[in-house]
């Protein structure tokens, strides 16, 4: 099942360990800094075309990034 808060914690903590602001995530995700902060607060879901275009960037897993897998590696 979809968990927006763990994929909202995980999505912040890949941002900043990659040091990363929110307006350079949302460039490279096609959104808003303002989609972005949302998205990080829980507040709205992201779109598959940007779930998977964050699983591309950070290069995890689909599952990993919603919270589906605590296993970050792509299979």
């Amino acid at each position: 099942m979809f968990n927006k808060n763990i994929f909202a914690e995980r999505l912040r903590v890949l941002r900043t360990t990659s040091n990363l602001n929110q307006t350079q995530l949302g460039e490279i995700a096609g959104i808003s800094q303002f989609a972005v902060s949302k998205i990080e607060k829980a507040q709205r879901a992201a779109s598959i075309e940007v779930l998977c275009a964050l699983a591309d960037y950070f290069d995890v897993s689909l599952d990993y990034l919603v919270g589906r897998s605590d296993d970050p590696a792509r299979h």
